[in-house]
């Protein structure tokens, strides 16, 4: 069995904690000091550089959600190619959160554009809905070692309940059935840490599903949304952790923001580090008080 990226990653939530940052940067984020006198591009990425520095040894990895860089148009997305290309400097591990979910020669195309090239990433993120040979064209870069992805299966918001909860004819749930094929496609990706390189992204907003939902999935790891504002507790994010791996936690906003809590835009960055280890520590104590 070969090392591949989700050994790297796990080995990063062993060392660091499982902490994702969320690099959702909306221009109205940016603190007037950073704007000044910059374009949209030198100022978003100015703001992800020094968010980055101050916390790439206090969190895990970096999701970057592409929305917020091609709503700029070119502006933003010379910044997002700026940002991925810092973080691979930085051998930071990058989640591009593109959610993809096209079939054949197109679902190879966005393979190929977010695996390699000016937005290559480690992880990218993927529909299921219109079947598994909608996954299947990422799978020669995940059997090569280098890559992974993570796939919607039980998200946090709550229109989660209009189709992945629904019962299915054999009295299982959508989610269920979208779970276990994955489980069974990402038998043969799987790295030395025992996860697959497919992972599942899993909110923590089900508390009352989330013992069950981590026996099921024993060899899955969780991408888990959630935490924070939309209501998920460390408590609750616990329950989807085994050990305190197996999965990362997004927070964007409440890090990217937490400056304005503490009214000290010029310390913006430090603000983000000290919410990252509070987040981290938090969840911590919650694993250990399991």
């Amino acid at each position: 069995m070969k090392s591949l990226i989700i050994d790297k990653l796990y080995k990063r939530v062993e060392e660091r904690g499982v902490v994702c940052l969320g690099l959702d940067t909306a221009v109205e984020y940016i603190p007037e000091h950073v704007l000044e006198g910059k374009s949209i591009e030198e100022a978003i990425f100015q703001y992800n550089k020094e968010i980055i520095d101050a916390t790439l040894d206090v969190v895990s990895c970096y999701k970057v959600q592409i929305a917020y860089y091609e709503a700029l148009g070119l502006a933003g997305l010379l910044a997002y190619k700026r940002t991925l290309e810092y973080l691979r400097e930085k051998d930071a591990i990058i989640i591009s959160d593109i959610k993809r979910g096209d079939i054949m020669a197109t679902a190879t195309q966005y393979a190929k554009g977010h695996f390699s090239g000016d937005f290559e990433a480690d992880f990218i993120t993927l529909s299921p809905y219109m079947g598994m040979d909608s996954i299947e064209p990422y799978m020669p870069y995940m059997e090569s070692g280098n890559k992974g992805v993570f796939v919607l299966v039980r998200t946090s918001n709550p229109g989660a309940e209009d189709i992945e909860n629904i019962d299915t004819k054999d009295g299982s749930k959508v989610y269920k059935v979208v779970g276990d094929k994955l489980t069974k496609m990402g038998e043969n990706v799987k790295g030395e840490c025992g996860y697959s390189a497919i992972g599942g992204v899993i909110g923590c907003t089900h508390v009352e599903e989330g013992k069950e939902i981590r026996e099921r999935y024993k060899d899955m790891f969780f991408l888990i949304p959630g935490y924070g504002a939309q209501g998920g507790k460390a408590e609750d994010v616990a329950l989807y952790l085994r050990d305190g791996n197996g999965g990362v936690v997004n927070s964007s906003r409440a890090i990217l923001l937490a400056y304005k809590k503490e009214n000290k835009p010029e310390e913006f960055a430090a603000c983000a580090r000290r919410e990252a280890i509070r987040m981290r520590d938090e969840i911590r104590t919650a694993v250990n008080n399991l």
